[in-house]
């Protein structure tokens, strides 16, 4: 919210007035994404990251085709998930060889298409590198390989574990030394590791120890190559704040860790780069949703916001995305932002279920029917991660500005 211009009263978006930005897209609801933002955090980031460390953007977060298009000169490489993903990467002109394709179930017609895009397959799977070396045979060009290990650590403080414990993703470090010994196949070209213990951290001092751990697991691990380590993904987890009292990230000692995790690597491993993947860090905040109020009523002395948008189009701002208690995602009326009357309300979507409440019981400058709400911290997992079919109401559009 804070990077927003929030200084007059009505929100900028990219320079445009809230109000002029909805005429400019046709209607409400939709999502805007603020490119300067973007530009600003992957720079910051940039800035971070010691010397030689590969940055990736994960198009999980958010894979409308502008703005993956834009993200192509901001970072390194794209990490995919599905061949649509991949797809997408090189329709926005990624380098195939600096694209990653994870995920815990690729079709065989999805690890086919990866080895004839010439992309590097984080591998899962026992199965998964059988199909890659029949693939490559009949294709008569090499499958890429680098395993997804499932580390024997969880990264502390995740909203979202990735790894450690019993995992569907990639497979268990005890597991992976047999199938190194046995990866010999003259289809399949090994090179390195993929480590991904937890996303949505925002425990400095968490993520810089799974960094150590994850290093070290690798090194570990690194006795059994059948090649040359030359890429080594430990994957992001750096979260933003959505709530009410909770803070940013704190860098500082991710940034320490990296540096250290870099100079033990380039020791032991010289051959090898470090990739970081952020996907929800670089665009997260500089997202936002917005819908119209349609209506306001009062109920038994509750206000309610009754808007064009709800649940279906932002899954994550109901609650019903990952959260197991419901709180309230950053929400303002952004054609009242210097509003001086203010009121307690509830912001609720047009859906027929008790579910589609976009904001509880928030302070909120006094809405009128016509009045742009705005939910912050959309930028990722917004539109795609929402059942937009759901009761048949139109479609949600995503505009870059």
């Amino acid at each position: 919210m804070d990077r927003f211009d929030t200084s007059l009263d009505e929100l900028r978006v990219g320079g445009l007035p809230l109000s002029l930005l909805a005429e400019r897209v046709g209607q409400t609801p939709f999502y805007a994404y603020d490119r300067s933002l973007i530009a600003a955090r992957a720079a910051a980031v940039r800035r971070l990251l010691p010397q030689g460390v590969g940055l990736h953007y994960a198009i999980k977060a958010n894979p409308m085709p502008a703005l993956v298009g834009f993200m192509r000169s901001l970072v390194d490489g794209m990490d995919v998930a599905s061949s649509g993903e991949l797809k997408l990467a090189l329709d926005a002109g990624a380098d195939a060889r600096t694209i990653g394709f994870a995920g815990p179930g690729k079709r065989n017609g999805e690890l086919r298409q990866a080895v004839a895009s010439g992309v590097l397959l984080h591998v899962e799977s026992v199965r998964e590198l059988q199909v890659l070396a029949d693939t490559a045979q009949a294709l008569g060009r090499p499958a890429r390989v680098a395993l997804r290990v499932n580390p024997d650590f969880e990264l502390r403080g995740a909203g979202m574990r990735m790894g450690g414990g019993a995992k569907p993703f990639g497979m268990d470090a005890e597991q992976v030394p047999a199938v190194l010994r046995g990866l010999v196949n003259e289809g399949l070209v090994f090179e390195g590791f993929h480590l991904y213990a937890g996303s949505q951290s925002l425990r400095g001092s968490a993520v810089a120890e799974s960094l150590h751990r994850s290093l070290d697991l690798v090194l570990r691990l690194a006795d059994e190559v059948p090649a040359p380590v030359r890429h080594v993904n430990l994957g992001g987890g750096w979260g933003i704040p959505y709530f009410s009292g909770e803070a940013a990230l704190d860098l500082d000692p991710v940034v320490e860790a990296l540096a250290q995790v870099q100079g033990a690597l380039q020791r032991t491993l010289p051959a090898a780069q470090l990739v970081l993947e952020l996907g929800r860090y670089l665009v997260g905040e500089a997202g936002i949703y917005v819908a119209r109020v349609i209506d306001r009523k009062v109920s038994r002395g509750q206000v309610f916001l009754v808007t064009d948008g709800g649940m279906h189009q932002h899954l994550a701002a109901s609650g019903n995305f990952g959260q197991v208690v419901r709180r309230n995602y950053p929400v303002v009326i952004g054609t009242r932002l210097q509003a001086k009357e203010r009121e307690i309300a509830s912001v609720v979507g047009p859906l027929c279920t008790p579910l589609d409440v976009l904001a509880d019981h928030v302070d909120l400058a006094v809405a009128q029917p016509g009045d742009l709400v705005v939910v912050f911290q959309s930028g990722a997992y917004g539109a795609t991660a929402s059942p937009q079919a759901f009761l048949g109401h139109p479609p949600c559009p995503e505009v870059l500005v």
